[in-house]
This record gives C-alpha cells, structure tokens and sequence, in this order.
C-alpha cells in the first residue's frame, strides 16, 4: 500500500465510517479500485483487506473518542461513583422517566442517568462481541468480501431503515434509554459483521424502531460502536502485522491518521443533519448503489470476488 492509496483509504474510512451507508463496503469497493493487495490470493487478499480494514477503524475510534470526550468522562466518573456508593451502602436517587402513558413518572433508583448508560453501552456491546468471535473466520474470508452479499447487504439494510423511520416513534431521548434500547440497537450490531450493512445504519435503524429520536439513536450508536471498534481493531492489530505486505507500517499510519480527522468531521455533520432530516438521502443512496452492483454483476461488468 503506497502513501497516495492510504490517504484514499483513510479518505473513504472517514467519511463513510458514521455516515449509514456502509464503511466496509465502500473500503473493499476502494480497495479493489486501487488493486490494493492485488499479487495475492484470493484467500490472503481478503484476509489482508480485512486487517487493513480494522486497523484504520481505530482513527475512526480515536475521532469519537475525542468527540464524545465529556460525554465518556461524565459516563465514566458517574459510573464508577454509583457504584462504590452502592458497594459502601449509599441509598437511592430520584429519578424521572416516561411511562407507557407517556407521562412523567416519578422512581427511586442506585444508579443516575449516565451510570446506566455506561451499562446500556455494556450489555449493548455483547451481542457483536459475542457473535463476532464464533464467526470469526468466516468474517475474515472470502464470503464477506463477495460483492453480491455486500448489494444484497445495501439493500436489505436500506429496506429496514425505511420501515424503522415509518413505524418508529422518534419521541425518546437520551435519559430516556433503558434495556429494551441495549438490546435493540446491540441485537441490530450484529448485522454489522456482514459488509454492505454499515453499522451505523444498522444500529440507527435499532434505535429507530425501539421508539429513538434520530439524534439519540445516532448518539448511542457512536458510544455504542466505541467497544466493537476498539476490540476489531486492537484484535487484528497484532494479526496484520504478520498479514500484511512489508513496509505497511507507515501507509497504515496515514490511513488511520486520515481516517481520524475525516472522522471527526463526518460525526459533527451527521448530528447536524438528523436533527433536522430524515435518513432518506441515505436510503436512496443504499438502493441505488445496490441495485447498480447487482445490474452490473448480473451483466458480468463486475466480478463478485
């Protein structure tokens, strides 16, 4: 990988990592365009591709984590301080929430808002993990590189985010997130191993349906994705050290450096756009770029591998 190709995959990483329309997807997409690892096999190209993949994430997860800085640090201190209070016998807290009715009610609760966001983001993470590691060597094969699955991938999500802006309630926020929401948005993670499904689309679309406001939903998809970045990325970290080509070690650098600072920009402007826009731009985009791969591979224009 030359320092000209990093700068693209960074580009591209940036850009489509935050943004429901696939990262991975448009990666394997670059990644052929540019003949990325193209004097490989089959085999160890998509291996290579898939540690490239996951060590630029981690510019992505260093642009979330500066992003959402007082967010972690209030989730953190509120999340340790509840529980040593617990621990050392402290009494509960008042806190409101909304009652299926829809109005206010009043409870009595050991933990406050942010701690148990930390825990949301916890058992949230499991599903992913969980899934993650039991497939894993199908994940990192040649099946998840097929550009059939990944149209197939584009659409299906695409199909799902519009049902979840249809039918979804959109009237709950942040404080508002409970289990249901964990498990929801964690549960639509899983989607995410598969390329062509964005795991921002997928977790915005879980929220979506489990009543989020689009904002919210966007929000807890970003603290969410912080673990199964993180874990990705550090997991095939050592692995791509023996995968990938000699002289990647600065190339990777760069990618993942652009990726961060494309990163950065991207989250600050889909945050933007939801709090006024559905995610319909982003579902015509979906169907439109999957439809065109399944046209061209229907003709033969495109090889599926």
């Amino acid at each position: 990988m030359t320092i000209f190709q990093a700068i693209i995959i960074g580009i591209v990483q940036g850009l489509t990592e935050f943004i429901p329309i696939s990262s991975t997807a448009h990666l394997i997409f670059a990644s052929k365009a540019l003949d990325l690892f193209g004097g490989a096999g089959a085999q160890l190209q998509a291996e290579q591709t898939t540690a490239t993949i996951a060590v630029v994430q981690l510019g992505t997860l260093l642009a979330v984590l500066i992003y959402f800085a007082p967010d972690i640090l209030t989730i953190t201190v509120a999340f340790v301080r509840d529980h040593v209070a617990m621990l050392s016998g402290g009494g509960t807290r008042p806190r409101e929430s909304r009652g299926a009715s829809g109005a206010i009610v009043g409870r009595r609760s050991r933990l406050s808002d942010d701690a148990r966001l930390g825990w949301l983001v916890v058992v949230g993470s499991i599903p992913v993990g969980v899934v993650g590691l039991l497939f894993k060597k199908q994940i990192e094969g040649t099946f998840t590189k097929n550009l059939w699955v990944i149209a197939a991938m584009m659409i299906f999500v695409a199909l799902l985010l519009a049902v979840a802006e249809k039918v979804g309630s959109q009237r709950r926020g942040m404080s508002e997130l409970g289990l249901r929401d964990a498990l929801a948005v964690g549960c639509s993670q899983v989607l995410s191993l598969i390329p062509g499904a964005s795991r921002s689309g997928s977790t915005i679309m879980g929220g979506l349906f489990a009543g989020e406001k689009r904002e919210t939903a966007a929000r807890f998809s970003f603290l969410l994705s912080i673990p199964a970045i993180a874990a990705s990325g550090l997991l095939e970290l050592k692995e791509a050290m023996h995968k990938l080509p000699e002289g990647s070690a600065l190339p990777l650098v760069v990618a993942t450096v652009t990726a961060g600072v494309v990163g950065y920009a991207s989250i600050w402007l889909l945050l933007k756009y939801l709090r006024t826009h559905s995610t319909a731009v982003f579902i015509f985009y979906r169907l439109a770029l999957g439809a065109a791969l399944l046209l061209m591979l229907w003709r033969g224009v495109l090889s599926p591998v």
